[in-house]
């Protein structure tokens, strides 16, 4: 049996799959992705997310048909050079005629229904601590306490040979999904994660390096530049 990968390497390797074989994933396989990603923190180690595993063909036929739409709005938008769907910017595109338009999406819906399997990542908003809730913009603190194990789950499904992507698009229709499949009012939508064998791995990553982003001290404070 060969070693697993060094932590090193999953941190450098780990990336947005959304094309797969048709390899299987064991419900044994992901009771291990998912033992590991549950170590992952949470505030006040209160571990408010919950996990639908999803197989069946209709319910990923139900999440494409709320993701289309909305990717082909992201999409739009991202031609008109706007960041979609942000929070600090109105956009200036016909937001109806994009959700109908016939812009091709399949890269993102043939995630889902090419996926072994589905993880539908929830979280209990009754144990969520949201510090910046009276914020006079989108909350950002409560991801904290869900985003890690999301995350982890995408590291732990690394070490056995899988690869797969967060995907967020379901929130824009998140009353139907919840009403779907019978999700309790107190409980949120945090992420969907497709799994599955990649049908080609990615070794080398782009990435902008920490000069680019880290400052020491204070916004526009001098750039933190790694030793050579």
């Amino acid at each position: 049996m060969s070693e697993p990968p060094s932590l090193e390497h999953v941190l450098r390797t780990t990336f947005s799959a959304r094309s797969f074989t048709d390899d299987p994933v064991s419900d044994e396989t992901v009771g291990r992705i998912l033992d590991r990603a549950r170590f992952a923190p949470s505030g006040g180690n209160r571990q408010g997310w919950r996990v639908l595993v999803i197989r069946e063909a209709a319910t990923k036929e139900l999440f494409v048909e709320h993701l289309e739409p909305t990717m082909r709005i992201y999409t739009t938008m991202g031609m008109a050079d706007e960041t979609p769907y942000s929070t600090v910017a109105d956009t200036s595109i016909d937001v109806e005629a994009a959700a109908a338009s016939d812009i091709d999406v399949s890269r993102i819906t043939d995630s889902i229904t090419g996926a072994a399997v589905l993880l539908l990542v929830l979280v209990d908003l009754e144990v969520v601590v949201a510090f910046d809730k009276d914020q006079d913009r989108v909350a950002i603190a409560p991801g904290a306490s869900v985003f890690p194990f999301v995350w982890n789950i995408l590291l732990a499904a690394r070490l056995e040979g899988l690869a797969g992507v967060i995907n967020t698009g379901l929130h824009t229709s998140e009353p139907a999904i919840k009403e779907a499949l019978g999700i309790p009012e107190n409980v949120a939508l945090a992420a969907l994660v497709p799994l599955g064998v990649p049908t080609k791995w990615l070794t080398k990553l782009s990435r902008n390096p920490v000069e680019s982003f880290a400052m020491h001290e204070r916004w526009g404070g001098p750039t933190f530049e790694i030793e050579s």
